[in-house]
């Protein structure tokens, strides 16, 4: 029964930043627990972001959000390959369409310096289009910058929850939090039974304010979503989009970016607009119009380019632009909010951080397991064989994006199986194609029965 186990840290909120704070406290030898309200990871903001592995070069200098991401950016290089996890070194550009745009350029490369990011230059229209033939001709000047890479979004944070769950890790879905109440720990109410912990750390994302009031604490930020939209272009794109094609930033947003992806498409997005809902993120066809209008703008090869998808998601920003970061040592909790674009890097600055606040709690240290094993998930990326070029691969189940029968069920009997569809399609890219899973959803259905806690309904028989 959980009543009976006190664990050493309770982490609320399965995304990037929840999925990296797990692995942290896991490794240094802590007994962690994951508070997750839906049926699986990533199931809110981290679920829809681009994919961009951040070298922090337009982080405010000296700030603790470009230190994090910063941590993030090479923790993450350090142990992609023991993780299988993909790492497509694009580079990227911050392109210039105006005389005013490329008055700021000069800035943004004295701010790279500053945050000490290499491989940072002006390199001028002409250099910019020999690196990239099929940026527009309107271009007047550019930045390179050589460090940005392209990652999976999704295999990340399940490789650091996988590793933590070989470490001992429990993980509770479907258990939003209630309340709680710390007296001599930490009691914690949620609609799967009470979790009892030493110590919490609040990465709830969306729901960053919202868990604190129900920790008993005053929130210092308020949760103000804002919704990007993004398209998703053919995979006949990538040909055009080589390298991550970024814009001039404004004080609001970091702008629409154009990027290829390691599943083999080209994205752009996304817009910034603010909403109150935290947990619809709809998609609105004159927005995505207007978006597929600036691709072209950028990139005119790709106004006659299919489109493979859309989709919205939600960034937890708040009243400023930076992490809302806090400790209370007497409670011995954390809360990690306000963390929005660049969270998929930070997200190991972000746990090592954690790990470091909840040293101030007490002064026994926790004991680091001897053996720490290397977890790896599969590879999903287009840059490395995937698993229907391989021997005995059996069926294909997903034909636009070439899953088979094995990936499938391979996730579905791994240390944290997809909970509902949306882990499915993020564990394997099925359903992720041309045809939205229209064709592979029946036989999709099948194979899962009985393993999702969210049911895939299967279509009815006709006779």
């Amino acid at each position: 029964m959980l009543r009976d186990e006190v664990f050493d840290v309770a982490v609320i909120g399965g995304g990037v930043v929840g999925c990296a704070v797990m692995r942290r406290f896991a490794i240094a030898g802590a007994k962690v627990v994951l508070i997750e309200a839906a049926a699986d990871i990533l199931a809110g903001a981290s679920k829809a972001n681009s994919a961009i592995l951040h070298t922090g070069f337009d982080a405010p200098v000296g700030s603790l959000e470009g230190q994090l991401v910063q941590a993030g950016y090479r923790e993450y290089l350090e142990i992609h390959t023991a993780h299988n996890l993909p790492l497509l070194r694009t580079g990227a550009l911050v392109c210039a369409w105006s005389e005013g745009e490329a008055a700021q350029l000069d800035a943004i490369v004295a701010q790279a310096r500053l945050n000490n990011v290499p491989g940072v230059r002006l390199i001028g229209a002409m250099r910019a289009r020999a690196l990239v033939p099929s940026l527009s001709t309107r271009l007047v000047d550019a930045i390179e910058i050589s460090g940005e890479y392209v990652i999976d979004p999704w295999s990340a944070p399940l490789a650091y929850l996988t590793q933590a769950v070989a470490l001992g890790a429990r993980l509770l879905f479907k258990a939003e939090l209630l309340s709680g109440r710390f007296e001599d720990v930490w009691r914690l109410n949620t609609k799967v039974g009470q979790v009892r912990a030493s110590a919490v750390v609040n990465a709830a994302g969306l729901y960053g304010d919202v868990v604190d009031a129900r920790l008993g604490f005053t929130p210092e930020f308020t949760i103000k979503p804002r919704k990007g939209q993004f398209v998703v272009f053919d995979k006949a794109a990538a040909r055009y989009v080589p390298r991550i094609i970024l814009p001039v930033p404004n004080e609001i947003t970091k702008g629409i970016v154009v990027c290829p992806t390691v599943f083999g498409n080209v994205l752009i997005g996304p817009t910034a607009e603010e909403q109150e809902d935290r947990t619809r993120a709809t998609v609105e066809t004159q927005t995505l119009v207007a978006l597929t209008r600036r691709a072209t703008e950028i990139i005119p090869a790709l106004e006659d380019m299919p489109v493979t998808a859309v989709y919205a998601g939600l960034r937890p920003a708040t009243e400023t632009k930076d992490y809302r970061l806090a400790c209370r040592p007497e409670q011995r909790a954390i809360t990690l909010g306000g963390v929005r674009s660049t969270g998929l890097t930070a997200a190991l600055g972000l746990a090592e951080h954690a790990l470091r606040l909840h040293e101030q709690f007490t002064s026994t240290r926790l004991a680091a397991p001897q053996i720490v094993s290397q977890v790896c998930v599969p590879n999903l990326a287009e840059s490395r064989p995937r698993d229907w070029q391989q021997q005995g691969c059996g069926e294909i189940i997903c034909h636009c994006e070439m899953v088979t029968r094995r990936e499938i069920e391979a996730a579905l009997a791994s240390a944290v199986p997809p909970g509902d569809f949306g882990g499915l399609r993020r564990r394997t890219r099925a359903g992720l194609g041309r045809c939205q899973g229209f064709y592979c959803n029946a036989s999709l259905a099948a194979i899962t029965n009985g393993h999702l806690s969210t049911p895939l309904a299967v279509p009815a028989e006709h006779g």
